[in-house]
């Protein structure tokens, strides 16, 4: 897939299976790249660092995805057709995009539509399940993406994520090595809440 565009620890990265293309990608993509000279160049703190480059990316163009909260390792993003919860798994390798997230859309098709993005393509037939706790969650699954099932299911990931500390997602790629990619929920309860109000009200 294309038009990756993340910042570390909160995720702006590739769209959602819903999302279309708005022409926010390139936008969004110099919010990683001035997240990064910041870093380099004056050694900010990550979190000092991300909130310039997001207001700087809010600010200087009215297409560009808005930034709703940001906290923790979880962020609440605007992207006009829907909201959405974002973060960013931990110890993410080079070349790796793994992130997951909430989909709201005012339409009501979407709310609370729980989906990750998988650091490697899952095998054909391959599980995916998501553990917050100690509570396993099969989900569907095909190639690099898997969402929630039912809504009742999506239900019960959305309140165990807005109570949880971690969780974990394992699959089997195609060569049978094993995913698993971690997460914090930290700030994702208000991540949560913020996508859901900001839906609710358009």
């Amino acid at each position: 897939m294309s038009g990756k565009y993340s910042v570390h620890g909160l995720i702006l990265s590739k769209p959602s299976p819903s999302e279309r293309d708005d022409g926010t990608s390139s936008k969004i993509a110099q919010v990683w790249m001035v997240t990064a000279l910041l870093r380099l160049r004056y050694r900010m703190p990550m979190r000092l660092t991300l909130i310039a480059s997001l207001l700087l990316a809010v600010a200087s163009d009215a297409r560009a995805a808005r930034i709703l909260f940001a906290g923790g390792n979880w962020a609440a993003i605007d992207f006009g057709a829907r909201c959405e919860a974002r973060s960013k798994a931990l110890w993410v390798r080079r070349d790796t995009q793994p992130y997951a997230g909430f989909a709201f859309e005012p339409s009501g098709k979407l709310q609370g539509r729980f989906y990750v993005h998988l650091s490697r393509p899952a095998r054909n037939g391959a599980t995916v399940i998501a553990t917050i706790g100690s509570e396993p969650f099969l989900l569907d699954g095909r190639g690099e993406w898997a969402w929630s099932r039912n809504a009742g299911q999506q239900r019960a990931i959305l309140e165990a994520a807005r109570y949880g500390r971690s969780m974990r997602v394992d699959s089997r790629d195609r060569r049978g090595r094993r995913i698993v990619d971690h997460y914090e929920l930290g700030g994702a309860a208000t991540a949560i809440d913020a996508a859901a109000a900001a839906c609710a009200g358009k």
